[in-house]
């Protein structure tokens, strides 16, 4: 045992960021290296990102993790990779890239309407997830119809995490958790189904679909090529991996019947685990964690997207701050909150109830400055974060604790403010690379360091901190939630109109 391999790494395809970070048999962060990726809008509501480019900077990350940590290659056990569900990453038959559209995308809004009405609930009942915006599958049936020629070259469908295996190993395959979380599995068996593709009018796509793996199966082993783009050791084994919200909620710490997690990222994730999936329309989508057991989510874009936008488009411009982030979290520690403070609704790149919705501030005062406009933003995320957290209540799977994981958990006030907010204990992680760490589990259990994905969790996280709600603030919270939410229904109609093209 004293000469295996005792490093694990894990990589981290976000929709914005690429992270390698590497790690010990405890979890313990050893080096960590990543890249900022540029999107590219070419219309409105289109995300776009390029394909090559993910590799691009995963290979410059991987290399720099590796310098980073002074590491032999030799050491690395495995290579576990996660990445943001959804959106659409095609290769063409000859395995060059055709196109990526990243999870932010709101093109296929009206073809979602149009399926949802159609077979939106045959849908649910085969794949437990009706048609939205950016779904895998909405995305794929929006270019089958809008761009035919891109269609007709397609030879395979990957996730993200999954065109950095295709490159690290040569193999076309992808995971059942972001299979399954993109809505193009038969759950709770967690396999293709050729009557869910024809409901999406896609019954000629199964050709385009990968092997499917669990996501600690070893798919491959790193190249030759890929170890002279990368630094690491040819031959080392790469597992499937993970969803990255299932493997952020693996790296905080949740993993049991029950555990939660809460992940403020680009997107808004909100999941309990479970033994056996919730049957519930209400409920955003459900993804197979692996080994028989599920995630069950409310999920929508509209979380720390909206700080994201507001620090590159407002505290950014022009360059006149060094920590744009420590500024954001100097002006809220320094605001204390009352009860007439602005109020935000987080919906930049739409809401779960709908494409037209749009975010904004309401109530501002002569008298406020930025740091109200920005607790009122961290307020506006949290409160949509509870909203989803009281669907998944009515559906039977509410918590009384929770792990709060993604770039909101960095924050030195949101996870009280998730605390105060949600009335709950709020957990967080030692480690902050939590998706990677995810990701480094499902290597150690595929290498065999581990039996099982709930004895390496054991093993390899533990809390940093724990937020106790605020009683003093429940009543404050309770009553702008409130307001928050009867202000949204009532402007709803009125981003109905706006988002029309004919206002008739």
């Amino acid at each position: 045992m004293a000469d295996r391999p005792a490093l694990l790494l894990g990589l981290d395809a976000g929709n914005t960021v690429i992270k390698a970070v590497l790690f010990d048999l405890d979890g313990r962060q050893i080096a960590s290296h990543g890249i900022d990726g540029a999107s590219h809008k070419p219309a409105p509501g289109m995300v776009e990102r390029s394909v090559a480019e993910l590799w691009d900077n995963a290979r410059v990350a991987i290399a720099g993790c590796l310098a980073a940590a002074n590491a032999n290659p030799s050491d690395i056990a495995a290579v576990g990779t996660a990445g943001h569900g959804n959106g659409l990453y095609l290769l063409d038959r000859d395995g060059a890239p055709l196109i990526g559209i990243q999870s932010l995308d709101t093109r296929g809004a009206a073809l979602a309407a149009e399926l949802d009405a159609a077979a939106g609930a045959d849908m649910h009942a085969i794949g437990l997830q009706r048609p939205w915006p950016s779904q895998t599958p909405v995305l794929l049936a929006w270019l089958k119809r809008h761009r035919p020629d891109l269609y007709a070259r397609a030879g395979t469908l990957l996730f993200a995490k999954d065109v950095l295996t295709f490159h690290l190993t040569g193999k076309r395959a992808s995971d059942i958790s972001d299979m399954s979380g993109g809505g193009l599995l038969r759950l709770p068996q967690a396999v293709y189904d050729a009557e869910l593709l024809s409901l999406y009018g896609l019954e000629d796509a199964e050709p385009m679909l990968p092997p499917l793996h669990e996501p600690t199966g070893v798919v491959g082993a790193v190249t030759r090529a890929a170890a002279n783009a990368t630094g690491l050791a040819e031959g080392t084994p790469v597992v499937a991996g993970y969803f990255d919200v299932v493997a952020s909620a693996l790296g905080s710490g949740a993993v049991g019947p029950g555990a939660a997690s809460v992940v403020a990222g680009s997107w808004s994730i909100n999941q309990v685990f479970s033994d056996a999936p919730v049957r519930d329309e209400s409920v955003f989508m459900v993804a197979a964690r692996g080994g028989g057991h599920f995630a069950n989510m409310e999920n929508s874009a509209t979380s720390a997207a909206n700080l994201e936008w507001y620090v590159r488009t407002l505290i950014e411009r022009g360059g006149h701050h060094d920590d744009p982030f420590g500024f954001v979290n100097a002006a809220v520690g320094a605001t204390a909150p009352a009860h007439d403070d602005p109020l935000f609704h987080p919906f930049l790149y739409g809401g779960r109830l709908g494409a037209h919705q749009r975010g904004g501030f309401f109530g501002l005062a002569g008298w406020h400055g930025e740091g109200h406009v920005l607790r009122a933003l961290f307020e506006g995320v949290m409160f949509e974060h509870r909203r989803h957290i009281e669907v998944l209540t009515a559906a039977g799977v509410g918590f009384s604790r929770a792990a709060l994981s993604g770039g909101g958990a960095r924050s030195a006030h949101w996870p009280q403010i998730f605390a105060d907010g949600l009335g709950v204990p709020v957990t967080v992680a030692e480690c902050s690379e939590t998706g990677a760490l995810g990701a480094a589990i499902a290597a150690s259990v595929g290498a065999g360091h581990y039996p099982d994905v709930e004895t390496a969790v054991s093993a390899m996280t533990r809390p940093a901190r724990t937020f106790e709600p605020d009683r003093a603030m429940r009543g404050h919270y309770d009553r702008r939630y409130g307001i928050w939410a009867e202000l949204a229904e009532a402007v709803d109609p009125f981003w109905r109109r706006l988002a029309a093209k004919d206002d008739a």
